[in-house]
């Protein structure tokens, strides 16, 4: 029999592109903990839309997206074209693919009751954190968290369905765009992270079994409220600073926190005078993200109790967040209950 004397250099000249997310779902499938397949489809729907948000977000400046829109959230924020763009993106992808029966989004008053009984699955989300930095060419995120309803398939839902605590996610995940376009997803079983190859139009895995270092050099807070912070934060802060760790701050939720999951670091975005509830929203940021860092070996914290645990009590409820390495979140935990005595109260 003859032999092909050049198959190795033709192997070498034809690298492998690697698994597709597709194709990665399909493989994981089993490893969800209600295996039936809308779990699956429902990813591949928010993929399909980041695909195409990140589309826009490329040629914003060609097309005249970028900038403010002209009116506010409900955050009482004012929302940026892309927000608004973005927005409507994801709800089409959800509301189409029928596994979803509820969405709450950050830029909608209200849950969006899409009168789907039959869907299993609600999603809450953030569809562009950082929207403001488009304009300067930043990188800006979208984060999704999802949960299996409570009440009985055929039933209308309820609150039961929407305010359920972090720690009842069955998936949760981001999407970064930026120099690369990520998604970086969990189901519960370790977090995975896909590239973006524009020319093939899919996502391959680049960062399998993605684990936050235990500790980092990284500090990511916004320093300008320091007159804001309680005496904790500041004292973490200024040991921070002695200890000569790197201050880095993007101000950009998901490109601060995506950068620490992969070098070891701690975002904090604490509670201040003028906001004592904390700024981030619980049900489609911190809960999203906490998911994932524990996931990944990492911690996420209020200061006192696990993010994971709280029991939501409104839609666009807030909450301060410490956030990445395990060590470093554990360490401004302690600055925080070392020093709470010394601190009169907030409400003031």
């Amino acid at each position: 029999m003859k032999t092909f004397p050049y198959q190795a250099d033709q192997n070498s000249l034809a690298y492998s592109v690697g698994i597709t997310l597709d194709r990665y779902i399909k493989l994981k499938q089993g490893d969800f903990p209600f295996a039936s397949g809308e779990l699956s489809q429902l990813l591949r729907d928010i993929a399909l839309a980041a695909k195409i948000v990140n589309r826009e977000t490329n040629r914003a400046g060609l097309s005249n997206i970028g900038g403010a829109f002209g009116q506010t959230n409900v955050q009482g924020e004012e929302q940026q074209k892309l927000d608004v763009v973005a927005n409507i993106r994801f709800m089409r992808a959800l509301s189409k693919g029928g596994e979803v029966c509820a969405i709450v989004s950050e830029e909608e008053d209200a849950v969006i009751d899409l009168q789907n009984k039959s869907g299993k699955y609600v999603v809450a989300i953030d569809p562009l954190d950082g929207s403001s930095n488009i304009d300067v060419n930043i990188s800006i995120g979208t984060i999704f968290s999802i949960y299996r309803r409570k009440t009985p398939i055929g039933s209308p839902i309820t609150s039961e369905d929407i305010m359920q605590p972090g720690s009842q996610q069955v998936a949760a995940g981001y999407v970064l765009y930026g120099s690369s376009t990520m998604l970086v997803y969990t189901t519960g079983c370790g977090v995975s992270g896909f590239t973006y190859e524009a020319s093939l139009g899919e996502f391959f895995l680049s960062h399998p079994d993605i684990k936050a270092p235990e500790t980092g050099k990284i500090y990511s807070i916004n320093e300008g409220m320091e007159l804001e912070w309680q005496s904790g934060i500041k004292a973490y802060v200024r040991d921070c600073k002695v200890k000569k760790y790197q201050s880095r701050y993007i101000g950009s939720l998901v490109a601060d926190f995506h950068r620490n999951l992969l070098k070891g670091g701690i975002y904090l975005y604490p509670a201040t005078f003028s906001n004592p509830n904390g700024k981030l929203r619980l049900l489609y940021e911190a809960n999203a993200l906490a998911f994932i860092i524990e996931q990944a070996g990492g911690k996420a914290s209020d200061g006192e109790s696990r993010i994971l645990d709280i029991q939501p009590k409104a839609l666009h409820q807030r909450t301060p967040l410490l956030i990445g390495s395990k060590v470093m979140v554990e360490a401004a935990e302690q600055f925080m209950q070392k020093t709470e005595s010394e601190i009169h109260t907030f409400s003031r």
